[in-house]
C-alpha cells in the first residue's frame, strides 16, 4: 500500500500534519488505538505523540479500504468514530473496535483498518509453501488450542498450507500485546536469550521453542518451522517490524 508523505486529520488532529515514518519502537495508534510498528503518521512537534498506523491515514485521506476478498460484496466507508449504536467487533481479528473503522453500509461488518490491509498470503522462506489466511479453518490455534474461537464474531486466522501450524488473528495481536507489555518487544533494551524463550513460549505456549542437545533432525527442524511461521505471521500483524522480528527469533542453536 503507497502511502501519502503527510496526511492532515483534521477533526483528531488539526494543529499539525502528519508525516510519514518508519520506526522500530511499538506504538498505540491514536486513531484505532491498536499496537503497531513500522510505517507510522507522527506529529512533527516533538511535544506531542499522536500517531496513526499508516492504513489509518489511509483511510482517512481515501475513506475506503484495498478490495476485500471475505467481504465482496460490502460496501465499505470509513469512520473516525462508529456512527451506530454499541460496540462493534472487527470481522476479521474478532476483537472490539475502539477508534476508527471501516463499516458496510448495511451495518453488518466492521474492520479494524489495519486488519483491512493484512496479508491474504504469505511465502515461507526457500520453500513454496504459502501461509494463508482464512476462515473456518479446521486447526487448532496455536496460542488457545481451539479451532474456533468463543464469541459471535469468528474472525480469520493465518493457516499453513499443510494445516499444522494455525493462529487466530485475534488470538495473535492479543499476544504481541501481551509480550509487548512483559517487555518483550522493546527494541531499546538488549533482549538476551531467556527472554527471546519466554516471548515464543508466550506466542506458543503448548510447542517446544527451545533448541537443545540431543534432539533429533526432525525435532530441530520442527522448532525451525515454528519460528518461521511465528516470525511471518507477527510481522503481518504487526506491520513488517523486521528488526524486531529478526532480533527476537535469532535463537541459539547450543
Amino acid at each position: 500500500m503507497a502511502g501519502l508523505l503527510e496526511i492532515h486529520d483534521k477533526d483528531g488532529h488539526p494543529e499539525h500534519k502528519l508525516q510519514l515514518e518508519r520506526s522500530e519502537v511499538p506504538f498505540i495508534c491514536g486513531g484505532c488505538k491498536e499496537l503497531g510498528f513500522g510505517l507510522r503518521y507522527q506529529c512533527p512537534n516533538k511535544n506531542c505523540n499522536y500517531i496513526l498506523h499508516d492504513e489509518c491515514g489511509f483511510g482517512l485521506q481515501y475513506r475506503r479500504p484495498p478490495t476485500q476478498k471475505f467481504f465482496k460484496k460490502c460496501d465499505f466507508q470509513f469512520h473516525q468514530q462508529n456512527p451506530l449504536l454499541g460496540t462493534r467487533i472487527c470481522n476479521i481479528c474478532a476483537l472490539d473496535i475502539q477508534g476508527f473503522l471501516y463499516q458496510c453500509s448495511h451495518g453488518d461488518i466492521d474492520l479494524h483498518p489495519h486488519c483491512a490491509n493484512l496479508s491474504l498470503t504469505i511465502t515461507l522462506p526457500d520453500s513454496n509453501e504459502l501461509i494463508e489466511l482464512r476462515e473456518n479453518t479446521k486447526s487448532r490455534c496455536l496460542k488457545c488450542q481451539r479451532k474456533e474461537r468463543a464469541g459471535k464474531v469468528q474472525g480469520l486466522s493465518y493457516v499453513s498450507s499443510d494445516g499444522k501450524l494455525c493462529y487466530h488473528v485475534a488470538c495473535l495481536k492479543e499476544a504481541c500485546l501481551d509480550n509487548w507489555k512483559r517487555g518483550y518487544f522493546q527494541l531499546d533494551v538488549l533482549p538476551n536469550e531467556e527472554n527471546k524463550i519466554l516471548a515464543l513460549q508466550n506466542l506458543a505456549p503448548n510447542q517446544v521453542v527451545r533448541p537443545s542437545e540431543g534432539q533429533s533432525s526432525n525435532a530441530m527442524k520442527g522448532i525451525k518451522l515454528l519460528i518461521t511461521f511465528l516470525k511471518l505471521v507477527v510481522s503481518a500483524i504487526l506491520g513488517e517490524p523486521f528488526t524486531l522480528v529478526s532480533t527476537l527469533f535469532q535463537i541459539s542453536q547450543n
